[in-house]
């Protein structure tokens, strides 16, 4: 077959699964030849060998994530490595970065803390954005942690970023000005997607039976430590709940933030 008629074939094939199947179709040709989307479009009618691309579409076909196919996840400005066992980052995420960013420079910041690292999303990309800060990142499992490393290697960010498998900041003795974390936070009896739940680690998903339990424990914990700045991503219902809370436990100060899709997706407490 022809790349183009490959390319037709694929999205048809991708058309149930995918909201864009043509898009996803080009990248997992593009994955596959070695190549970029523009040597699709300039070769169109070069045969090719699709064996092997087959089995891709299978899998896509499958519900299993693009980005746990192709072995990693563009987020900010950088590509991460991703497999099964290690959440996907989201874009949502840059936003709750964004904002982390700006307390950083407004006060100076130096020292932070992570909880749930992940892929390592949110401690790279600061540690990008700030030559100067150091952060301790947990991670409760041992499968994140080794990835994480491997991006953290990638972006030669060892002297900033150190990674602890810990509960929370159970392992983070030393002072820390601010700790950032996209915890899990969803309910557990909801219903997820099935390219989300059949694959992606339910430990970074559910939050508990309510799904606020960890946020909850994570401003606990936060507040006791009087660290001054905590940063969190939440779910889209846990606003009227999680302010509740901060008003029975007294902080200085919590804003709340939406995402692109105008849901609220994050808070900022200052404690002190």
């Amino acid at each position: 077959m022809t790349i183009k008629e490959t390319l037709l074939w694929g999205t048809s094939e991708l058309h149930e699964i995918c909201e864009r199947p043509q898009y996803e179709a080009e990248l997992l040709l593009t994955y596959h030849l070695k190549q970029d989307r523009t040597y699709l479009i300039l070769h169109e009618d070069k045969e090719i060998d699709i064996k092997e691309y087959e089995k891709l579409i299978e899998r896509r076909k499958n519900h299993e994530p693009y980005e746990y196919i192709v072995g990693e996840a563009s987020f900010y400005d950088i590509y991460l490595k991703v497999e099964e066992g290690v959440l996907i980052p989201r874009p949502e995420t840059e936003i709750l970065i964004d904002l982390v960013a700006e307390i950083i420079e407004k006060e100076k910041i130096i020292r932070i803390a992570e909880i749930g690292v992940g892929t390592g999303a949110i401690s790279i990309v600061l540690a990008r954005k700030f030559p100067e800060l150091k952060s301790i990142a947990t991670d409760i499992c041992e499968k994140p942690l080794e990835i994480a490393q491997l991006n953290i290697n990638k972006y030669q960010l060892g002297d900033q970023v150190e990674l602890r498998k810990s509960n929370l900041m159970d392992e983070v003795s030393e002072p820390v000005e601010l700790v950032v974390s996209n915890p899990p936070y969803i309910a557990e009896d909801y219903l997820l997607e099935s390219n989300v739940v059949d694959y992606e680690p339910k430990e970074a998903l559910f939050g508990g039976k309510v799904g606020d339990e960890l946020l909850k424990q994570i401003i606990l914990d936060v507040k006791a430590r009087e660290i001054k700045w905590l940063a969190c991503e939440m779910g889209y219902d846990q606003k009227e709940p999680i302010q509740a809370f901060v008003k029975e436990v007294g902080v200085k100060s919590i804003q709340f933030y939406k995402d692109l899709a105008g849901f609220d997706r994050g808070f900022i407490i200052q404690f002190m």
